[in-house]
């Protein structure tokens, strides 16, 4: 029996490897697995920080494939939770594998990586929905945002 292809899903899985691949370059890395993890925690670690509605138009302009990486273990009605600037980078941190000084480097990389995929004015709108001490963790180096 022929087996045909899904469109829709070939294009997911294609443009998930592109952003990885995108965002293992940005981070200085050949390894997707190690970006894939960078992504999920910053994804997560936003996510949770939102309102349902808020984390439901982030998860919309995400592909497919992200989106359900992004859902994965969410608890909507757990939401939203505030961390301050060190419990953010600590779970950024362990959900990532990274040492804690990594996170300063890597989650304003993730994000200027999705400003670039997703539009600036989208990411820049989703983070102003976190505390100022967040968003300094989260905001690109060179960045002038308002905050």
């Amino acid at each position: 029996m022929p087996h045909s292809r899904v469109q829709s899903i070939d294009h997911t899985v294609q443009t998930t490897n592109r952003w990885l691949a995108d965002l293992a370059e940005a981070i200085g890395t050949e390894d997707r697995d190690f970006a894939l993890r960078v992504l999920k925690a910053w994804l997560h670690a936003v996510r949770d920080g939102l309102t349902v509605d808020s984390a439901a138009h982030l998860a919309a302009q995400l592909p497919d494939l992200l989106r359900g990486v992004y859902y994965s273990g969410w608890e909507p009605s757990r939401v939203p939770i505030r961390r301050g600037r060190e419990e953010f980078i600590e779970y950024f941190a362990r959900s990532a594998r990274v040492s804690l000084r990594d996170v300063s480097e890597l989650a304003p990389v993730v994000t200027e990586f999705l400003c670039g995929e997703l539009s600036e004015p989208s990411v820049t709108h989703v983070l102003d929905r976190l505390s100022h001490d967040v968003r300094t963790v989260l905001q690109p180096t060179g960045t002038a945002r308002r905050g």
